[in-house]
């Protein structure tokens, strides 16, 4: 089975290969081909993926190209994990933001809105060539921002293309852990968008464990969320909230940590990637090694700034593993072997909030088999969930229609509708300041 993954040379690549190398079952990986514009990136990762393979007997067979539609030949899974822009855009999305006092996170407000732009016009014409040249490929978008790039996609490819994300595996097993339950055997009963959803119950053996988390205000304390949002406002939420909407409960306190940090997040991200891409050829550097110590530093400071503004401390070891690649190998086995399972995913909503349209793409359970995922029916979310999904649906919403028309006036609009940009003149301001930096918003006219 050929497996395809575009952003080939990105530094989190390992995890999905390293995932790989576990699976000894009938019909599994045999064959990865690493896409990327980057060819020393290629080369890079190249290096560190043969050094994991080198004690596993019969490891899948990896081949680097720069030809996309090389790549996505013939390919039975697709996984895209590109950044358009690279880590120099993620900072700029961020710098640019910051000048005007809004937030500039990648995935959420204004930075979200930008990278989503430049991302969504290379998302689909990606989309088109698979669906011209592996038309029986399943697509496993892991591209931020997901929910929004997913539903991009999802108009050329159907339901074909899943989004996936690691945040609320994460989450259900930080709760699940210290509720004293295995996270294999517990449902979670978790709905929203893509960094926008909320954990409303736990349930092992059909009982429900949240409740009593939420009446435990030791328990409470704990765990990453707890420490993040506090105990009395997870209690009056009456559930658990996934981290980033740290983004949009404590905005000011956020875009003020932000403003204050010596570096921001992608400004960070982009220098220690600098120093593993330069050093990783070095004689006598096991890429490998120097992979697994910048990973460990990179997942350490993840949310650093959030976790500084509510003194949340450290993050626990047992956060620090990922898991996005568990989610990716557990979703193709499902598909390719018809091997049953339940995985939070993102996908078209069909049926299940009624507040949403049957396209909009959110992040649900899903049965998954080898018909693909299908997600399952939720209770209805609370009015201010309701409210705030909606609002920021509406937006993905002006995203995409500003990246079919290339309307200037339509991107203003998405980030002025943002409940995290807080006046028109300042959405004005962006778009101007993130054309100037971006050559990849130059369609904007």
């Amino acid at each position: 089975m050929k497996l395809t993954i575009l952003g080939g040379g990105g530094f989190r690549v390992p995890l999905v290969y390293g995932a790989l190398l576990t699976d000894r079952g009938p019909g599994r990986v045999t064959e990865v081909v690493l896409h990327d514009l980057d060819d020393s990136r290629l080369r890079a990762v190249a290096r560190v993926l043969d050094e994991q393979a080198s004690a596993v007997g019969d490891a899948p067979r990896v081949t680097a190209t720069t030809d996309l539609d090389e790549a996505l030949r013939g390919a039975d899974f697709v996984f895209s994990a590109i950044r358009v822009g690279g880590l120099e855009g993620r900072a700029d999305d961020e710098r640019v933001a910051l000048a005007e006092g809004v937030l500039g996170q990648e995935t959420v407000g204004a930075g979200g809105i930008a990278y989503g732009l430049r991302t969504v016009p290379v998302a689909v014409d990606i989309a088109r060539r698979v669906a011209r040249l592996a038309p029986d490929a399943w697509v496993i978008n892991f591209t931020n921002p997901a929910g929004l790039v997913t539903e991009a996609m999802s108009r050329h490819l159907g339901d074909r293309v899943i989004g996936i994300c690691d945040s609320p595996v994460g989450l259900g097993r930080r709760i699940a852990r210290v509720l004293g339950a295995d996270p294999q055997q517990a449902w979670i009963d978790y709905v929203g968008l893509n960094h926008l959803g909320w954990v409303r119950g736990l349930r092992v053996a059909g009982r429900d464990e949240l409740p009593r988390l939420l009446a435990d205000p030791h328990l409470l304390g704990s765990f990453e969320e707890g420490k993040l949002f506090g105990a009395d406002w997870l209690r009056s939420l009456g559930a658990i909230p996934n981290e980033y909407l740290h983004y949009y409960y404590f905005n000011r306190e956020a875009v003020h940590a932000y403003q204050q940090a010596e570096r921001t997040r992608g400004a960070f991200l982009r220098d220690q990637q600098a120093r593993f891409y330069a050093r990783v050829g070095t004689p006598g550097t096991s890429a490998l090694e120097l992979w697994d110590r910048t990973r460990a530093e990179r997942e350490a400071t993840y949310m650093a700034e959030n976790r500084e503004t509510a003194g949340a401390g450290e993050r626990d070891a047992d956060d620090l593993s990922g898991g996005y690649e568990k989610v990716a190998l557990a979703l193709m086995r499902a598909i390719a072997r018809d091997e049953r399972t339940t995985l939070i995913l993102n996908v078209r909503n069909r049926h299940t909030l009624a507040a949403l349209d049957t396209d909009a793409v959110i992040e649900v359970p899903c049965l998954v088999d080898a018909s693909g995922a299908h997600s399952v029916s939720v209770d209805p979310l609370p009015g201010h969930a309701t409210g705030l999904v909606c609002s920021v649906k509406a937006v993905e919403r002006e995203v995409l229609a500003a990246a079919e028309s290339g309307s200037r006036a339509t991107a203003v609009k998405a980030f002025a509708l943002h409940p995290l940009v807080d006046s028109v003149n300042v959405a004005r301001r962006l778009v101007e300041g993130y054309r100037a930096v971006h050559p990849g918003l130059d369609y904007l006219k």
